[in-house]
């Protein structure tokens, strides 16, 4: 896993001293993605950065990597993620002529797209089965390729410019170029605010993401965007039993492509279906007793109280699993104070670079994550199973499913209250999320077969492609983020794109044929699991109950609304924000509000609402 950047301006020579000066700048913002090398190319109109984490062949991967054609570069490309078909690909690039220097996948890609992308790019893309983000400069064309993996488990930014354009896995990557302005306008607020999943708004006033299975072509006449995949109604026509067969089939291959690397690797367990099945996947097919960690907080387990979001301690159950799938396991057991440490809040949003929060959930991962890399380099983790598959409440509370918009919690009542209310007046968060739903739903592939009649699987089909593409991004780039701060490359086999397809093409009865959450998957690895963890009830991401927490954000919270000069004051209706402190189930909102005001005052960025 690594970072990239790189600048293209197509009235310059960037070879120049000052512009050699600005590429490494942005180059080094990479440097804990990548802690293990870095690089530089640059030729004419063209600079591109690199910072490496070696995790597949280790001594031959360097970037940024060129295939020579005449003895000259016709091809440069820098690349950061893992193609788990490489070694396929390989095979068939060398039968059809091709000759490697080196065993990384990162050359099969270059490959990739001197056979089979030369005159279409998707269709070198296509071909690729992984979690990616690269750029590629084609030094014939003069043209910039910059793609994104399926699902956007890799991030990838980038600003156009009057000349060309910047780009970076980060966002702090491009504001490290004086071409960048550092602005959050109306769009970026309610970006900021509204909890769903949006491309085109990255916060940051002119900045753009390269949207999941999509390319971006950068030439002289200009910037154009195009999709490679997408998902699609496949007709699924396979009965039940045959269902669960090939999801088995197919997670049993994905964890075997993703168990691959040259270095130490390990599974995130939390005692739940998803994280369970992973590992005991991986323990089967590992060549080597697997690793897994599982989070704790200090006196979590004798003094849990349960909520119907989160309804049992993970602790019971990932001791169960780790005994019964013979696992080198450890707990990392974390405290209040630990998560209120203004190092690793500092830490946490300069990983992001972004105001979005999910409070002490990001704390503690971030922590997690922290003590892993001392263990391990690479980690498989559960993601998208929910999504995927049917996990949250959204999936089957009617309250959620008939409501005409996104089927999850979004915090605007609560942000309305608390902003002044002029500003909200301007702002129109319901019209913006009203836009957002409308938007996602006319991409919806329509249902086919005998299940199109049925209203309520046209729904679920609904429900299901918005979990997919505007509320899992949210949590693959957190997870992304707070890894790769660490210098640790998470893997999540459930976002397989085989998978995803197979699974979003089934119709809703298959996925609750047993009345319940998950069916397919409980039922295709129930004979890897115990008997407490197939039955356990979904159980979220635990936040931790020491009431310690609370108390200390309430502390600095208080302090803000009290500091007139505060760069986050002119949002906010100080009456209305202190009446925050008096509701207990408003406490994640004050830590968005105090995660705004760091991100204003750390990335000297200005309001322009």
């Amino acid at each position: 896993m690594c970072g990239i950047c790189g600048w293209i301006d197509f009235h310059r020579d960037l070879g120049g001293p000052d512009a050699r000066r600005e590429l490494a700048d942005m180059t080094a913002t990479m440097a804990y993605r990548g802690p293990d090398d870095e690089g530089t190319w640059i030729d004419g109109p063209a600079a591109l950065g690199h910072r490496r984490l070696a995790i597949i062949d280790i001594q031959g991967g360097r970037q940024p990597m060129t295939l020579l054609e005449d003895g000259r570069p016709a091809l440069v490309l820098v690349y950061s993620g893992e193609v788990y078909n490489y070694r396929e690909l390989r095979r068939r690039l060398a039968n059809l002529g091709h000759r490697f220097d080196t065993s990384s996948d990162t050359e099969v890609v270059l490959h990739a797209h001197r056979e089979w992308g030369h005159h279409d790019p998707s269709s070198a893309v296509s071909e690729l089965n992984g979690m990616f983000a690269y750029a590629l400069w084609d030094t014939v064309k003069r043209e910039l390729l910059l793609i994104r993996d399926r699902l956007g488990i890799k991030p990838l930014y980038y600003y156009p410019t009057e000349h060309g354009v910047l780009f970076g896995s980060e966002p702090k990557a491009i504001l490290a170029n004086g071409l960048a302005e550092r602005a959050m306008d109306a769009e970026g607020l309610r970006r900021t605010v509204c909890s769903v999943a949006d491309p085109g708004n990255t916060v940051f006033r002119g900045m753009r993401e390269v949207r999941p299975g999509h390319i971006v072509r950068v030439t002289r006449d200009g910037i154009q965007q195009m999709s490679y995949w997408q998902l699609t109604d496949s007709g699924h026509t396979d009965d039940v039993p045959t269902t669960v067969r090939r999801v088995r089939e197919l997670l049993e291959d994905t964890i075997q492509r993703q168990l691959i690397a040259d270095v130490p690797l390990c599974t995130l367990l939390s005692g739940g279906l998803d994280s369970s099945a992973m590992t005991a996947l991986a323990a089967r097919f590992s060549g080597e007793r697997i690793r897994s960690f599982a989070l704790d907080f200090i006196g979590y387990t004798e003094n849990f109280t349960p909520s119907p979001m989160c309804p049992t301690p993970d602790g019971p159950y990932v001791q169960e699993v780790a005994k019964f799938a013979d696992t080198d396991h450890t707990d990392i057991t974390l405290s209040a104070d630990e998560l209120m440490d203004p190092g690793v809040r500092s830490g946490i949003l300069h990983a992001r670079d972004l105001p979005f929060t999910l409070g002490n959930v990001d704390s503690s991962l971030y922590l997690l994550f922290r003590a892993i890399r001392q263990h391990s380099t690479v980690a498989l983790s559960g993601e998208s199973a929910d999504e995927l598959f049917g996990g949250y409440s959204g999936f089957h509370d009617p309250a959620y499913v008939q409501a005409d918009t996104f089927p999850w919690f979004c915090s605007i009542d609560i942000a309305r209250q608390s902003l002044d209310p002029g500003l909200v007046e301007k702002l129109d968060f319901p019209g913006y999320l009203d836009e957002q739903y409308r938007r996602a739903l006319s991409e919806v592939p329509a249902l086919t077969g005998p299940a199109s009649a049925d209203p309520h699987e046209r729904r679920m089909r609904e429900v299901s492609y918005l979990f997919l593409t505007r509320y899992l991004p949210r949590l693959l780039d957190r997870k992304d983020r707070l890894s790769m701060a660490l210098g640790l490359e998470v893997r999540v086999p459930y976002c397989d794109h085989r998978l995803v397809e197979y699974v979003f093409g089934t119709p809703w009865a298959h996925k609750t044929f047993d009345r319940r959450e998950k069916s397919l998957l409980r039922a295709a690895t129930a004979d890897l699991l115990p008997a407490s963890v197939v039955q356990r009830v979904k159980s979220v991401y635990p936040p931790i109950q020491d009431p310690t927490y609370d108390r200390m954000l309430r502390t600095h919270f208080t302090a803000l609304l009290n500091d007139r000069n505060a760069a986050v004051a002119p949002l906010l209706s100080v009456d209305g924000s202190r009446a925050l402190l008096n509701a207990t189930d408003n406490i994640r909102w004050v830590e968005h509000i105090l995660t705004i005001q760091d991100f204003l005052t750390d990335y000297n960025v200005s309001l322009t609402v």
